[in-house]
């Protein structure tokens, strides 16, 4: 061997034991976030995060900034002032159900989740088909801005189960948002290729409008990403960038922000439906801030 390829050797070893040491102080912080909530008397469920990690062949890969803790609408006020009147190791996003990620209950999905291992701590998580679900929603609100996270969804489809049931994952929402997880799945496949030529769904991935893929590209290409308005208010060469690029909104966040239809119609109905349903929250924001 070399002496380059024995460096290089090393410095990736380094790399790797780096990412994994980060990950398992990452894990030791979510595991005293999780029993403080459980602690309270609260019951979440973990998702996105650690939780997609776990379908990842190395975890330690899967990097995340934060916690994203799902609670029912009954206990959501209770536990957010419960975290604000606390401190936490890792920033905390409660969510009042699935909100707009999915439409089964907190109920439902809690029925469906599972107990995930966390160092010494057992984690609630989504069942393999309802987090699927809502990583492919994510993804798409977000315009698929971040390509690195649609591995996400390529290892969430390549190492589920093999107890995995479709039907569970897609029969349980209606036919447009069934329609989105597909689309999620199909651009896994054209980009990182997936394979789901086994599929039951596979040809309808064929049909996957060019928009689509259009939009994904142009995305990658900016260097700008989307982020709220408020956090540059003090920054006019940022904000003014953030509002260049709301300019004309991205289609494929506008498409699930609408609950439209990934089909050959022109977006600018969309978009334009987007700008005012974005708005009034966006000033909303803007103005407590001022």
């Amino acid at each position: 061997m070399s002496l380059v390829a024995d460096e290089t050797n090393r410095e990736k070893l380094l790399q790797d034991n780096l990412l994994l040491l980060k990950y398992k102080v990452e894990e030791q912080r979510l595991e005293k976030v999780w029993r403080q909530f459980e602690e309270g008397g609260f019951n979440p469920i973990l998702i996105k995060g650690w939780a997609a990690a776990q379908k990842y062949p190395n975890p330690a890969e899967r990097l995340y900034v934060d916690v994203d803790l799902m609670f029912d609408s009954e206990e959501y006020s209770s536990a957010l002032e419960f975290y604000l009147s606390k401190s936490f190791e890792l920033t905390v996003d409660l969510h009042e159900g699935a909100r707009h990620l999915d439409t089964l209950s907190f109920k439902e999905l809690y029925q469906n989740s599972i107990l995930k291992q966390c160092g010494e701590t057992s984690i609630r998580i989504l069942s393999e088909e309802d987090h699927l679900r809502i990583l492919c929603v994510h993804w798409l609100n977000d315009g698929g801005g971040v390509k690195n996270r649609l591995w996400d969804i390529y290892h969430a489809v390549e190492n589920r189960y093999e107890d995995f049931d479709w039907s569970k994952c897609l029969d349980v929402v209606n036919a447009k948002r069934r329609r989105w997880i597909i689309t999620a799945i199909g651009i896994a496949h054209h980009y990182l290729e997936l394979n789901i030529s086994k599929f039951p769904f596979n040809e309808e991935t064929k049909k996957i409008p060019k928009w689509v893929f259009k939009a994904l590209e142009k995305e990658w290409k900016d260097e700008v990403r989307l982020m709220p308005l408020h956090y540059y208010l003090n920054d006019k060469k940022q904000l003014w960038k953030q509002i260049k690029k709301r300019i004309p909104p991205n289609p494929i966040q506008a498409t699930i922000d609408l609950r439209g239809e990934f089909d050959n119609t022109p977006r600018i109905f969309y978009q334009i439906g987007d700008v005012f349903l974005r708005i009034f929250p966006s000033w909303k924001r803007i103005s407590k801030r001022l």
